[in-house]
């Protein structure tokens, strides 16, 4: 069965000004469970991770800040949120959901997060809506419980994986491989063990061109035995802040050749959704509810 970690806390509450792209993590089961794709069934409700597995990733300084509400300003405003309880909550709740999507990934060769993707925190700072990496979290734990060896971060939203690549930097167990917009957020670029940087406008036979060059040969260079996925949208047209060129048919492609490497190799593979920001709800919702719809088809 397809198993999707999902809890109210993940659109819930935001500032005002987040409100409008946090609607899809309502807004994606809400049409599965519409079109038949899953029922109510499939989603789970993660708890709270404990404290122990947070500092298996993140500095002891910088998580004690967030969960004490004592973050200094400057960083608040780097992560661009007003901290508060119930964010801390909401991170450590999605970063749990993907921890949980793993065992459920061994056990049907996939899982996936309504959120997460949270790649732009780092060992000790938060960034651009994330503040624990829910991602790195994961990996870690698998690393920690000897459940993987090799494990592959496939990151191919808009932005650069700044945080995940930097939290493995020193990791040789943990391949970050980004493929994100050239000229894009974060200006401040850290060093994945594999990044391409994509001009301005890059639309979908080139993009597909440079994945299908790069992705087949790292999984069988690093001998993976686990994949992340991170399996943002921005990289649509549409997108207000993505800057790429791809078409709704260009991203579900994308995802589709990411499954079924995953599935030619045997390895299983949890996904986190990224990000979002078109316009129009509805081309976020849609492009999103592809990469749950081509999981049904291909693994179930």
């Amino acid at each position: 069965m397809l198993k999707i970690a999902y809890d109210p806390v993940y659109a819930h509450p935001l500032p005002e000004g987040h409100r409008f792209p946090m609607l899809k993590y309502e807004l994606i089961p809400a049409q599965l469970i519409h079109e038949g794709i899953i029922t109510a069934d499939n989603l789970f409700s993660p708890e709270l991770l404990e404290e122990e597995i947070i500092l298996w990733t993140h500095d002891e300084t910088y998580w004690h800040q967030l969960r004490d509400l004592i973050l200094p300003p400057k960083e608040q405003r780097r992560t661009g949120f007003p901290l508060s309880a119930q964010l801390v909550e909401r991170e450590i709740c999605i970063a749990k959901g993907t921890i949980d999507g793993c065992h459920f990934a061994f056990d049907n060769g996939i899982a996936f997060n309504v959120a997460g993707g949270t790649h732009h925190a780092g060992t000790n700072w938060g960034e651009g809506f994330c503040l624990l990496n829910d991602q790195a979290i994961a990996a870690n734990y698998l690393l920690n419980k000897k459940l993987a060896n090799s494990i592959l971060i496939i990151d191919l939203d808009v932005h650069q994986g700044n945080g995940t690549a930097q939290i493995f930097e020193n990791e040789p167990r943990v391949f970050t491989f980004s493929m994100h917009g050239a000229n894009n957020f974060p200006y401040r670029k850290e060093s994945s063990d594999l990044d391409i940087p994509l001009p301005d406008g890059t639309g979908d036979n080139e993009y597909m061109n440079i994945l299908k060059r790069a992705l087949p040969q790292l999984i069988d260079q690093q001998k993976t035995d686990f994949v992340f996925y991170m399996a943002g949208v921005d990289v649509l047209a549409t997108d207000k802040l993505g800057k790429l060129s791809l078409s709704k048919e260009g991203c579900k492609e994308r995802d589709r050749f990411v499954l079924e490497q995953c599935i030619k190799n045997q390895i299983p593979v949890q996904v986190s959704m990224g990000g979002g920001y078109s316009t129009d709800i509805k081309d976020i919702v849609e492009a999103h509810c592809n990469t749950f719809r081509l999981a049904h088809d291909l693994y179930f």
